[in-house]
């Protein structure tokens, strides 16, 4: 029945990973632009970041210098934010713009932004439907179930897709609303001029579609598979 289905599979995830991999060297040729360009106020990404926490009042999160281009991230569980070498020591429109992001993170824990806990919350589960998926699509669709079983692994299939695609639609507001908190912050502070500003939102936009094209690969897979289900049938 499902002769060649995985085929098709594979070639959507190709599709989006050449999309991906467009927005994501768009995003690497911003940040590296950015970088070139100093802030006129000369604070370093970590010097942002202690600065938007301070006025936040937020004195109970550690900023730290992680490893990695672009590896940037807030662990709301250890309450730590990990910042790149470049961010984190750099001066430039993209250190600051960056910093400052992750920072939205931190006020959107602190504030307790809804979209953020319901993402934490999903994070076990995902990884445990992330790790299932390509078993279970070897065996849904690739044609190794047979007739037996076969419509049944397909719905877990289904459950385990629509978890990972509930995950990264929810990651989006999330993500949008941390640039914006940033942005606003940026210009609230006087931190950074009117050009400034707009150079860190071209950069964050940019950063954003990431996760745009994520979330449209994994709802086309989705749909996909649901369409598979109901030809089955």
């Amino acid at each position: 029945m499902f002769s060649g289905g995985y085929g098709i599979y594979i070639i959507i995830t190709m599709v989006f990973a050449g999309i991906g991999a467009l927005a994501s060297a768009r995003l690497k040729s911003k940040f590296k632009h950015y970088a070139r360009i100093p802030m006129a106020g000369g604070l370093s990404g970590a010097e942002v970041a202690q600065k938007m926490m301070d006025d936040y009042n937020i004195n109970d999160v550690q900023i730290v210098m992680g490893k990695g281009f672009l590896s940037d991230h807030y662990n709301p569980q250890t309450k730590t934010v990990s910042l790149s070498p470049e961010v984190y020591q750099g001066r430039s429109i993209s250190s600051a713009a960056v910093a400052a992001h992750e920072c939205g993170h931190v006020v959107q824990h602190a504030e307790a932004y809804k979209w953020l806990a319901f993402r934490s919350k999903m994070v076990p589960v995902v990884q445990l439907a992330s790790r299932a998926q390509g078993i279970l699509l070897m065996f849904a669709v690739g044609g190794i179930a047979g007739g037996f079983g076969g419509g049944l692994i397909l719905q877990i299939t289904i459950v385990a897709f629509a978890i990972t695609a509930l995950f990264a639609v929810v990651t989006l507001p999330v993500e949008f609303d941390a640039s914006k908190r940033a942005l606003a912050w940026l210009e609230s502070s006087n931190l950074a001029s009117d050009v400034e500003v707009e150079g860190a939102k071209d950069a964050l936009w940019w950063a954003a579609m990431t996760y745009v094209v994520s979330a449209l690969s994994a709802l086309t897979i989705l749909f996909w598979l649901i369409l598979r289900s109901q030809s089955r049938r």
